[in-house]
């Protein structure tokens, strides 16, 4: 089913903000137009995002001056509550109470980390900077409630028309940073690790290390065939992103690529699953590092590379993006946050990437993730109950509005760790969840 969308005064932004928004309410192609007298013509459900009304039979969008603009500056954002639900960008007229297309430009495009703002002691845009942080609604897909309430309007306003709705779907990831914690690492790094557990007396683990490396124990980071298993019985189909910095520094601490036991791995997942790159630190600032991480992840699983989601979600707009787009990206999985559970983007479904800078909408699509095992156990200091019960929020709120939930792990989480106990378990119970 098509949609007409009537504008006035032509802009970039609008045609990107409902292009992405509409085909989420069950239209599967959006025309827009600026001539008057076709759009009154149309018999197709009809969109009117100017300053006044044009047809008796249309949904008017009082829009404001926002998406009309050009270039990026500070934004006044005065907000309100509308049916239990935080809105901005008011309209004093028209069929919905706000400028739903600016209000959600606003968040998919991120513009706020457009502007001047302190980051993180990791070089990243700190949450609490954020609207939906600083306001409280970090936790919800708020994008997607609003459009709930705007097919209502759509349904009552053209009960005649079928509108199909999308399905919940569940994708879980994982970002293999270091694939296993004693295996493969070398002489020197088990050697130092070991001494260390002496000199602190920490014997447990010293023994651990040896018990793994002479094959009398498995691995606490080995959790493949266990995954492999829980997907199968599930009906999963996971994405495993794989860290390939071909040196250790800094936070890059992965097994080195060239080791053969990192190949098989990654090999052997590809074989059966999407694989993508998870890009170095050390690759944020230097392109050619990138595109060798990427050539290097393709020659070893067999294929071309189109996903990715950045190591330590280091990322910064639109540098970033911009870059996994020259280097043949087409997917990215890093929006959300490396230090908070929620929706960056207040959105739960994929979306195309508008580079703000230059007012294009690029073929970058953006797939927003809310939860993330490390948020809960190293910055919000969950256990793992808790864990499964911040899960299960996120599962039932995305379920709510037909949206994709994404979830990543990291191996270490689901191994045999003593420090993560119960995570594992955690986990199961999560997925088969129902």
């Amino acid at each position: 089913m098509e949609a007409i969308v009537y504008s006035s005064q032509p802009s970039p932004r609008v045609e990107y903000i409902a292009s992405a928004l509409l085909p989420a309410i069950g239209f599967d192609e959006v025309i827009f137009t600026n001539n008057e007298s076709f759009y009154q013509e149309v018999t197709t459900p009809k969109f009117n995002y100017s300053g006044q009304r044009v047809s008796t039979h249309e949904i008017w969008l009082l829009p404001s001056a926002f998406l009309f603009e050009k270039g990026i500056r500070f934004q006044e954002i005065e907000l309100f509550e509308w049916n239990d639900l935080t809105c901005f960008f008011n309209s004093k007229e028209g069929d919905f109470p706000f400028d739903i297309f600016a209000a959600a430009f606003y968040l998919l495009t991120r513009y706020e980390e457009y502007l001047p703002h302190p980051k993180d002691s990791y070089g990243r845009y700190a949450h609490e900077n954020s609207l939906a942080f600083q306001h409280d609604f970090l936790k919800l897909p708020l994008v997607n409630l609003w459009l709930t309430e705007l097919q209502k309007l759509v349904v009552q306003k053209y009960p005649e028309n079928q509108f199909s709705n999308l399905l919940f779907k569940f994708i879980p990831t994982y970002d293999i940073d270091i694939a296993w914690s004693y295996l493969h690492k070398g002489f020197a790094r088990n050697a130092g690790g070991l001494i260390r557990s002496v000199l602190q007396g920490n014997w447990p683990l010293a023994n651990d290390r040896i018990q793994v490396l002479l094959r009398r124990k498995k691995d606490p980071f080995h959790c493949y065939d266990w995954l492999h298993a829980i997907h199968e019985s599930n009906g999963l189909q996971p994405i495993y992103f794989f860290l390939l910095a071909q040196k250790n520094k800094g936070y890059d601490k992965n097994i080195l690529p060239y080791k053969l036991a990192l190949q098989q791995l990654v090999k052997g997942h590809s074989d059966k699953y999407k694989v993508g790159i998870h890009p170095s630190c050390q690759s944020g600032n230097d392109d050619k590092i990138l595109k060798e991480e990427i050539s290097l992840l393709s020659k070893i699983a067999g294929r071309n590379i189109y996903q990715s989601r950045q190591h330590y979600i280091r990322m910064s707009l639109p540098d970033t993006y911009r870059k996994l787009i020259l280097a043949g990206i087409a997917d990215d999985y890093s929006m959300g946050y490396g230090s908070i559970n929620g929706f960056r983007a207040s959105y739960c479904l994929p979306y195309k990437w508008y580079d703000l800078a230059r007012e294009e909408t690029t073929e970058l699509t953006i797939h927003p993730f809310c939860y993330m095992d490390a948020n809960s156990f190293y910055e919000q200091h969950f256990n793992a109950s808790e864990a499964l019960e911040e899960m299960k929020h996120y599962r039932k709120i995305v379920e709510q509005v037909n949206g994709e939930l994404i979830t990543i792990w990291h191996n270490h989480f689901l191994g045999t760790d003593k420090m993560l106990d119960g995570w594992k378990e955690v986990y199961e119970a999560f997925v088969t969840f129902k």
